[in-house]
């Protein structure tokens, strides 16, 4: 037997090492992109560990840092964020950055003086500090339904609304001082202790507005850092009738009630600008995790990577335009899959008072650790490391240092782009090869299925061959097998096809013999036992003839409608003169006719032989007729868009559920045994489908219910 190259051996021997390529070459990126990022973490473990190293032992770096306090209570211990330019004492809030989310909220919970005169006060207010430079900023929006100026002739500072603000000195001194305005404005600001005779004496040094607003009144003031310490307070005085409501952070009038107030320490912000070449993002924090200091932009903290990428230009011509073409087509394709490292994001921590995290928690325990996170927009994976700064042998604070995995990213990218570039030229010149193989197996298999397509009709008759082809392939031996069977099932077909004429032509003579001999035995003098018998085979032999007709009727009337020319005719006239005859057919039976077609479309034109349509209703209502089991039998007449649709229906026996699409074939019957009066071949309703599809229409038969019943669809194509 002589060796056969089969078709799935030669697909699988040209794809096979196609496989191969890019599985490996994913794996070999993706192990360095996971010894890269060890390497980063390692790398920033380094320089947290590093910069940690330089504060360790400092402790008058922390000293004025309020960072030596078991806890840290909200709305009392303040933080004044980092701003990135100065603010304009104006009384808005526009240059404040996110100030809704750093602002704190004072209200009644806050209230400091317990009064029992009753109040109709509605004071609350929202305070922000922030430190730009030398100077500490305050921003307060408070909200009163009924603002108290100081009199332009009142000596008193205090009868009128008013904002205290008390903090101690960088010598520890206590300062209280009270803003009272007699109009909106500049402030006006006093010192009301530590001056002679304890008069109020004004304070230059606090500089700000006082911005009337629907709501009530803000003030945004400052004050130089090196005149304040670490602990400080605030309150709002609103005055009405003599009674005061004082909401505030803590006591303004005692020095021991005093909350603490942090601000990015400068001394460690010095330190820390040195690291800021390092490529990462660095923050000090305290014990309490709240932010000393920090440097760097998240957004340009790559690490170490990036700036080891280069692209190296091709020196000629031809690498001009290759590298030209990648970067033009194919760079566009690649990141669809790819992620291409963002260039700008959204770090929910970024200029954060307090950080938070499982590896900043674990440094201030005293033990260094890593951690990635995602972005708030999950743009970007970020790589933090938290080292433990450590004072007579205790954590006060933690050094956190940042980097995005934008520099792996690229690495990776750029190896992924040449490994698809490889990729894509063997999948091209692999590509072409398939393409040409498979269209010339698919043009195969098309012309094989084309072949049996027109070989067999939908209902099973012979009416082509398939040509057997000649190649030494699975494609070659199934056409010429599809080509022995249908020449074997042609030939079987045929003979079934010739069967019943062949019977009817022989059968036809012996029974004329019978019949003869039977009418000539009925002129012998017989007796009269003998006529019973003579008799049973006179019907024998009229059902035997019956049989016959209906075997060669319907291949009389295929025939018949092959060579017949068509003509236009009313389908509307010949209804209404078949059902003139069938009244008198079966005078039993009620014919229900509904013409539902308008006016203007009573005469409904088709294309066709109207003998044939008045065969096929004959076919139609006698099935109607011997199923209907309430002696009544509908038909209806409609047109829906540009065909006809005529329902004959019958109330009586349903059809099997699996032979309603059956029905109409050759050699199909479903009557049962009470029904066989005569002998039925199921050739009726075949003849009625012949008919049907010659008109170019359709018949099919569905059950309908309640009553029960069957109807009958017929569907023509009207002219």
């Amino acid at each position: 037997m002589p060796f056969k190259f089969g078709l799935r051996a030669k697909l699988l021997l040209l794809s096979s090492f196609l496989f191969t390529i890019p599985w490996f070459g994913y794996q070999y990126v993706w192990e360095m992109e996971k010894y890269l990022r060890f390497g980063q973490e390692q790398t920033l473990v380094g320089t947290a560990r590093a910069l940690a190293t330089a504060l360790h032992e400092r402790p008058n770096l922390f000293n004025n840092q309020a960072s030596f306090l078991p806890s840290v209570e909200q709305g009392k211990d303040l933080y004044g964020y980092q701003l990135k330019q100065a603010i304009q004492l104006d009384g808005l809030n526009n240059d404040w950055p996110n100030i809704e989310e750093r602002s704190h909220f004072y209200g009644k919970k806050q209230q400091l003086n317990n009064t029992t005169q009753p109040t109709l006060s509605n004071l609350n207010f929202t305070a922000m500090l922030g430190k730009y430079d030398k100077y500490l900023y305050l921003f307060f929006a408070v909200v009163d339904n009924n603002i108290n100026y100081r009199g332009k002739n009142s000596r008193s500072i205090t009868n009128n609304d008013h904002l205290e603000i008390s903090y101690l000195d960088q010598q520890g001194q206590f300062n209280h001082f009270i803003i009272s305005n007699k109009q909106a404005g500049w402030l006006d600001a006093y010192q009301i202790n530590n001056t002679p005779n304890n008069l109020p004496v004004i304070a230059k040094h606090i500089q700000g507005t006082w911005l009337a607003t629907p709501l009530g009144y803000n003030i945004e003031l400052r004050i130089p850092l090196t005149n304040i310490g670490d602990k400080l307070a605030f309150a709002i005085d609103d005055v009405r009738n003599k009674v005061h409501t004082i909401i505030g952070s803590a006591d303004p009038s005692n020095a021991n009630s005093l909350g603490t107030i942090l601000v990015p320490s400068p001394e460690i912000e010095r330190i820390v600008k040195g690291m800021s070449y390092s490529n990462s993002r660095i923050w000090v924090v305290d014990q309490h995790g709240r932010v000393l200091a920090s440097t760097g932009d998240i957004k340009k903290a790559d690490g170490v990577w990036q700036g080891s990428i280069k692209d190296k230009q091709p020196n000629s011509w031809i690498g001009k335009k290759v590298d030209q073409f990648i970067k033009n087509y194919l760079h566009p394709l690649y990141y669809k899959i790819l992620t291409k490292p963002p260039e700008d994001f959204i770090d929910e921590i970024y200029d954060a008072s307090q950080l938070q995290g499982e590896h900043i928690v674990s440094a201030l325990h005293g033990k260094a650790k890593s951690q990635w996170r995602l972005t708030a927009d999950q743009q970007a994976v970020i790589l933090s490391a938290a080292y433990p700064i450590y004072i007579n042998n205790q954590v006060h604070g933690a050094v956190i240092a940042e980097e995005t995995t934008n520099g792996i990213r690229t690495l990776r990218n750029r190896a992924l782009e040449k490994l698809f570039t490889v990729i894509i030229t063997i999948l091209l010149v692999g590509a072409v090869v398939f393409f040409i193989f498979a269209s010339r197996i698919s043009n195969r298999i098309r012309t094989l299925r084309n072949q049996a397509e027109h070989a067999i009709d939908q209902h099973g008759r012979i009416k082509g061959e398939v040509i057997p082809s000649k190649a030494k392939d699975e494609i070659g031996d199934l056409s010429r097998s599809f080509a022995s069977v249908v020449k074997r099932l042609s030939q079987y077909n045929h003979y079934l096809e010739n069967m019943s004429s062949r019977l009817s032509h022989e059968l036809r003579t012996p029974i004329a013999v019978v019949r003869t001999s039977l009418e000539n035995l009925k002129l012998q003098k017989l007796p009269e036992s003998a006529d019973a018998y003579i008799e049973r085979a006179q019907v024998g032999i009229n059902r035997l003839n019956h049989i016959i007709t209906s075997m060669s009727e319907a291949t009389r009337i295929e025939q018949m409608l092959q060579h017949t020319e068509k003509e236009k005719f009313d389908l509307v006239k010949v209804i209404e003169g078949c059902l003139q005859g069938y009244r008198q057919i079966y005078p039993d039976i009620i014919f229900e006719y509904q013409n539902l077609l308008s006016t203007k479309e009573q005469q409904a034109t088709l294309l066709g032989l109207p003998e044939h349509i008045a065969q096929l209703l004959d076919k139609v209502i006698a099935n109607a007729v011997e199923f209907s089991d309430d002696k009544k039998v509908t038909i209806t007449l409609c047109k829906n868009k540009q065909r006809l649709q005529l329902t004959i229906s019958n109330n009586g026996i349903l059809l099997p559920e699996k032979m309603q699409d059956k029905l109409f074939e050759s050699m199909v019957s479903v009557r049962p045994q009470d029904k066989q009066k005569q002998p039925h071949l199921g050739l009726g309703l075949f003849i009625a489908r012949l008919i049907t599809e010659y008109h170019h229409g359709s018949i099919n038969a569905q059950n309908h219910y309640q009553p029960n019943g069957v109807s009958i669809n017929i569907s023509f194509l009207c002219l």
